[in-house]
């Protein structure tokens, strides 16, 4: 049977988030809201904010309801690899272009997971590749390069 307890960490970052919420709601107020089918600019900012507030009071409840394991080890490969990956993207998508920025961004993504081999992330990169540039330039029309000045295609 697992205990019932308390976890401050949880309960103190669901009033966090009931705060930050509250408080960009009361900014939104500033703003003209609308109506649901008339939008004003302030309408989606603090619907935003109610989300937050809901959310931040559910983290506070659950915070005395449910027993907690402990914490494992920290996931530092992961780390390493999934959050340079999108600034990797930023830095080298005007250069290199986008089809080798996406394919190198998620050919290091993949690489964050211990089970991951060569031959999988590199038909993983491929097809997202594909599907990045299917989507964004053939569906939607960006305008973007595909190969940039970096590689002279």
């Amino acid at each position: 049977m697992k205990s019932v307890s308390f976890n401050m960490s949880e309960a103190v970052c669901g009033l966090i988030f009931v705060g930050l919420g509250m408080a960009f709601g009361w900014q939104a107020f500033e703003l003209d809201l609308g109506t649901t089918f008339r939008m004003g600019p302030g309408y989606f900012p603090f619907v935003l904010s109610l989300v937050l507030v809901l959310l931040g009071a559910v983290i506070f409840l659950r915070s005395g309801k449910v027993a907690h394991e402990p914490l494992g080890a920290i996931a530092w490969r992961g780390m390493l690899l999934i959050l340079p990956a999108p600034v990797f993207f930023g830095f080298t998508v005007r250069g290199l272009g986008f089809v080798p920025a996406i394919f190198f961004t998620a050919l290091i993504a993949a690489f964050a997971s211990r089970k991951m081999k060569v031959h999988t992330a590199v038909l993983l990169a491929a097809g997202l590749t594909v599907f990045s540039v299917v989507v964004f330039n053939y569906g939607l029309g960006l305008p973007f390069q595909r190969f940039g000045p970096w590689l002279k295609f």
